[in-house]
């Protein structure tokens, strides 16, 4: 029976990687582009950037609020 299982599980998990359609290289699982390097230099600057920046603008935004 625990034999039974693991040949199902093992059927099961060939059968999903088998389906899958991703394409092999760096960067092509990723759900953003990382061909155009400014524009990826750009947003990443942008989605770090904005994290580092929020705790001061909240900061300042308490301490200007009466």
């Amino acid at each position: 029976s625990l034999a039974l299982c693991w040949d199902s599980i093992r059927r099961f998990t060939t059968s999903v990687v088998c389906r899958s359609h991703c394409e092999e290289g760096p960067g092509k699982g990723l759900p953003f582009s990382v061909e155009n390097k400014g524009r990826l230099l750009l947003m990443m600057t942008l989605y770090f950037g904005s994290g580092f920046a929020a705790p001061f603008f909240i900061l300042k935004h308490q301490l200007l609020k009466n």
